[in-house]
């Protein structure tokens, strides 16, 4: 298996425990939802475009939210299980692709749970994720109203993106991940307290 099939595995496991009705940490959907969203992503290729292209997001919702009301759960868990069907243009950028995709929203199942945990993560799950990272975060931070220094805690500096005052994130490459999607992370901030309360409270995305 793959980095991005055994998180996805994991995922799936995850959203099996939890049941369709749990909440997840993005804002208005149930783990149904973003089965749903999951399953169109990957097989509905006249909807994946909504997902990052504003234009077609309403024609994107309308099918999410008739693909959530009207498949049944478990048919919709083992479709997000088997993973891009072949037609998909995804089905062969998989294991690069999806790696993240399946991170962040298997935490952001995980961290919507009460009591919740990080995990450790397998090293090469870690190493992808601090690979994808720069890219990433250079497209949802570039509109932070700040410099935004992306740094480990070993003082290693991944990324500086956006304009303004200076503000430092300090966290575990997944973490970093996290913070830059606009997601729960643990992660540490330095600098001026309203420049930093500015970078946490922006928008973060494509």
């Amino acid at each position: 298996m793959s980095i991005a099939q055994r998180e996805r595995a994991a995922l799936v496991e995850t959203l099996r425990g939890v049941g369709p009705e749990a909440p997840t940490l993005c804002e208005g959907w149930t783990t149904r939802d973003l089965a749903a969203h999951l399953m169109i992503r990957e097989y509905r290729l006249d909807a994946a475009p909504g997902i990052v292209i504003p234009f077609f997001a309403g024609h994107t919702a309308q099918v999410q939210n008739n693909v959530a009301q009207h498949t049944d759960w478990n048919e919709l868990v083992d479709k997000v299980a088997s993973g891009p069907p072949i037609y998909s243009p995804l089905k062969l950028l998989d294991p690069v692709a999806n790696v993240a995709e399946m991170f962040i929203h298997h935490e952001d199942v995980r961290r919507a749970q009460p009591g919740w945990q990080p995990r450790a993560l397998e090293p090469a799950l870690s190493t992808m994720l601090r690979r994808t990272l720069p890219l990433m975060g250079r497209m949802t931070l570039a509109k932070v109203p700040g410099c935004v220094v992306l740094r480990t805690p070993d003082g290693k500096t991944v990324l500086t993106a956006g304009r303004g005052p200076a503000v430092t994130v300090t966290g575990a490459p997944e973490e970093l991940l996290l913070f830059s999607v606009g997601r729960q992370a643990r992660v540490d901030f330095d600098g001026d307290a309203a420049a930093v309360q500015a970078v946490r409270d922006a928008p973060k995305g494509i």
